[in-house]
């Protein structure tokens, strides 16, 4: 099946996400972060050596040379990302000492990187089987466990190791961290204690136990553990913003402000505290006082790239929209004409619902700004969204204009012709984009798939072989190609390695595994047709074709009553003015089973 793929038109007010942020919670002292996400690192158990000194390395000829030997190799391709055949060399050297445990970690390891869990896992269960009660194996098994997010698994292997060995205190970390990220706080609490009770100077504990009695309501006790933490890591900022919390839902405004001072004073660079000041501030009437936190921020963020990762770590990502709007509306009185911060407060207005305001700050940013795509998409589907498509495309077209050598910025303006059925403008549109940007593989196969809307095949296929050309390994342009071939019931040998080819870098998608079997279908081989629609389907169950194309295979099959379901199927995703033909095949479906 073709896959008409369309310019990402995913709001731009969710492409912020693509944001590298920074964690950063805790800088004025590199004492460990409170986390509890503690996900073990699956990075190799060996520390890279040079090429040059592994190539240097003079080895034996005897069985512990070839041991070592193949051992240093398998390091050496793992280091140049070849895993498969570091993977090749590991097994080697366990051949020659197959009790190795050390051997089979690090193959254990190579195998999680290359995603073949299944065999990773059986490894250690292997090891385990033989040495039980290993608590080091059973260490590496629980973090596997953890770092592939079967948290059951861990919990039980973590429970195991601390009723063997009590003084495992990483353990208590981990299994508190795994009970923490299920929102089991009954056994995270009943873990925190026991921690606590073992080492009582662990900070860590006495932070999630604080977090955990805040969670049931008990301030009190929250705050006895969130000012021992500090009693034994004072220069933690993390349990002072906690603290914060605390003191504000007590209405202790004193105290709240006396924190964030606090923090501010010993870290001016805390962009999180002046963040959470200035909108206390604001919050509690202090409207000066507020701005006078704000404004600065505003100027900061033009020059200090944290500031905006940091806004939107604590604020946007958690969709604080409120608080978001509030303090950016503050930091714009510092730098009104800040791109970067209108694109923001457009996210904070879309997520109040206040299109007003989310229209008026995404049109003050500038083609300067790295948010500037993002927020041309959100403007122009939000007019189509509300049905303006004239201005949605007027929008565009002078977006184009002054931002000639984007091509993303055409293929939208195109793809917006092509829903009106606009079919030359789109034309017209994407060959402008390639006189501007020639070569442009999009262009290229945008424009193939409106040659193909107008049933210009000869135009379309000349477009996909000139996407391919240019780019060999174009999984969509293979396919498309493919399945134009054997839509048109021409050249099947050449549309089958096509579609294989295409199947290399995409092997489960669906869309693909479709049109090879509507190749074997083209040839009359309806079974072999039938197995590679089947699973199509599997993969892809709501697509109205691919569900026809089970149908057809099943009819010239005879089986026409299962065919009638899948037609059936296909209709109820269809819209309105595409029935007509399924309709047809349903009718004699239902004549051909009565028939039968």
């Amino acid at each position: 099946m073709k896959i008409i793929i369309k310019p990402s038109v995913v709001s731009a007010l969710i492409c912020i996400l693509c944001l590298s942020i920074s964690a950063g919670c805790m800088r004025s002292k590199p004492s460990p972060p409170i986390s509890p996400s503690a996900v073990p690192s699956m990075a190799p158990f060996l520390t890279d050596m040079p090429d040059e000194l592994i190539d240097s390395i003079k080895l034996g000829s005897d069985q512990n040379g070839d041991r070592y030997r193949y051992f240093i190799e398998s390091q050496l391709m793992r280091k140049r990302g070849n895993v498969e055949k570091a993977i090749e060399l590991l097994e080697k050297a366990l051949a020659l000492d197959p009790e190795s445990i050390y051997i089979k970690k690090e193959l254990a390891s190579l195998f999680l990187r290359q995603k073949n869990t299944e065999k990773a896992l059986a490894l250690v269960r292997e090891m385990l089987s033989a040495r039980p009660e290993d608590i080091q194996l059973m260490i590496f098994y629980g973090k596997l466990q953890q770092g592939l997010k079967n948290e059951d698994e861990a919990a039980a292997i973590y429970e195991k190791i601390l009723q063997i060995d009590p003084s495992q205190k990483e353990i208590y970390l981990r299994l508190g961290a795994v009970y923490m990220e299920k929102g089991d706080r009954n056994n995270a609490f009943r873990i925190y204690r026991r921690l606590i009770r073992e080492f009582p100077d662990s900070y860590v504990g006495h932070f999630f136990m604080g977090k955990i009695y805040a969670d049931q309501g008990n301030v009190s006790r929250a705050e006895q553990e969130f000012k021992q933490t500090l009693t034994l890591e004072p220069d933690l900022e993390e349990p002072r913003f906690e603290l914060a919390d605390i003191y504000r839902q007590q209405g202790r405004q004193r105290d709240v402000e006396a924190i964030y001072r606090q923090i501010l004073e010993k870290a001016p660079d805390n962009f999180r505290a002046a963040f959470a000041l200035g909108y206390f501030y604001h919050a509690v009437g202090k409207a000066k006082a507020a701005d006078a936190v704000l404004a600065p921020l505003g100027k900061a963020a033009a020059e200090e790239s944290e500031v905006i990762r940091t806004l939107i770590q604590f604020y946007v990502e958690q969709k604080k929209y409120d608080e978001t709007a509030v303090i950016i509306e503050g930091m714009l009185k510092g730098m009104p004409t800040h791109s970067d911060l209108h694109y923001i407060a457009g996210i904070a207005y879309d997520g109040l619902k206040n299109e007003r305001m989310m229209l008026k700050h995404l049109k003050q940013v500038t083609p300067a700004s790295v948010f500037y795509p993002n927020a041309v998409v959100s403007i122009a589907f939000y007019y189509q969204e509300k049905g303006n498509t004239q201005e949605a495309v007027a929008y565009l077209r002078e977006v184009n204009r002054q931002v000639p050598d984007n091509p993303d910025f055409r293929l939208y303006l195109a793809t917006f012709y092509e829903d009106a059925k606009q079919y030359h403008l789109a034309e017209q549109t994407l060959l402008e984009g390639l006189k501007a940007i020639p070569d442009n593989v999009n262009l290229y196969f945008r424009l193939g798939v409106v040659y193909d809307k107008q049933e210009r095949k000869e135009d379309s296929i000349a477009m996909m072989k000139k996407v391919i050309h240019l780019e060999p390994r174009n999984a969509n342009a293979l396919n498309y190609l493919g399945y134009t071939y054997a839509d048109l019931g021409k050249n099947l040998d050449e549309a089958e390695a096509l579609i294989r080819e295409a199947l290399k870098y995409k092997p489960d998608d669906g869309y693909i595994i479709d049109s090879l079997g509507w190749v074997y279908f083209q040839r009359g081989e309806y079974e072999e047709a039938l197995k590679y629609l089947t699973r199509a389907a599997s993969l892809v169950p709501d697509d109205p074709i691919i569900l026809e194309h089970v149908g057809d295979a099943h009819f010239k099959l005879n089986n026409f009553k299962t065919a009638l379901e899948y037609y059936r199927k296909s209709l109820s995703k269809r819209e309105e003015e595409d029935r007509s033909e399924i309709q047809d095949k349903i009718r004699e479906a239902m004549q051909a089973a009565e028939e039968f």
